[in-house]
Order: structure tokens, then sequence, then C-alpha cells
């Protein structure tokens, strides 16, 4: 018989494997929340710095997209970064200034912030 522990981490490995397969293999994925709370927070302005990077080249092979909200208002505006083979990564108030690390140091140098994740 499992364990609870054991149980827990089956279940969040079947978790990551279903996030996994919505993206493709080779494919990063910018998930910023755009749920009312979140835009009243500022996520449009963290929403535009990846768009921008997007749009200019300046990242390449990631596809930006946007989610719901996640009861987690003292925590917005976040965003989530997909990265193909990776634990999925959370970060919280990320305003444009985060926004602009965050592609710099994680998403160019495979820096992960960790004293912004949620």
């Amino acid at each position: 018989m499992a364990t609870p522990l054991e149980i827990i981490e089956k279940k969040k490995n079947e978790a990551i494997e279903r996030l996994g397969a919505k993206v493709s293999q080779s494919t990063t994925k910018i998930n910023v929340g755009m749920a009312t709370c979140e835009i009243a927070a500022g996520s449009r302005n963290a929403m535009a710095v990846f768009r921008d990077a997007i749009d200019s080249g300046d990242i390449e092979g990631v596809v930006l997209g946007q989610k719901g909200c996640a009861g987690r208002c003292y925590l917005e505006p976040t965003v989530e970064i997909f990265v193909p083979g990776e634990t999925p990564y959370k970060y919280g108030k990320v305003d444009a200034e985060r926004a602009k690390e965050i592609l710099q140091r994680h998403l160019k140098n495979g820096e992960v912030i960790q004293e912004w994740l949620i």
C-alpha cells in the first residue's frame, strides 16, 4: 500500500505530465495572469514586456498565453513559465521590471529566480 507521501508524489508527477502535454516538446510557454484582478494589479505591463520581446525577436521559441485567476490576489500579477523537460515555474508580483528580469535571467540565461517563485 502506498504511503500518503507516495500518493501525493504520484499525483504531482501526473499533473506535470498533463501540463507538459499541452506544450510542444520544443516550445517554452509563458502564461500571464489576465483575469480582472490580475489586470487591476498591473499584469498588462508584464504581458507587454513579454510580447515586445517575442515580437522583436529578442527571444525565440516562446509562446505567450494568458491564464485565469488562481485565487492568490496578494501575489498578483502572476506569470507561469513552462520549459520543456522542466517543472513548471510560477512567479509572483510580476511587474514590468520583474518581467524584464525574468526574460534576461530565466528565459535567456536559464537562471530560475528562486526568491520570486510561488
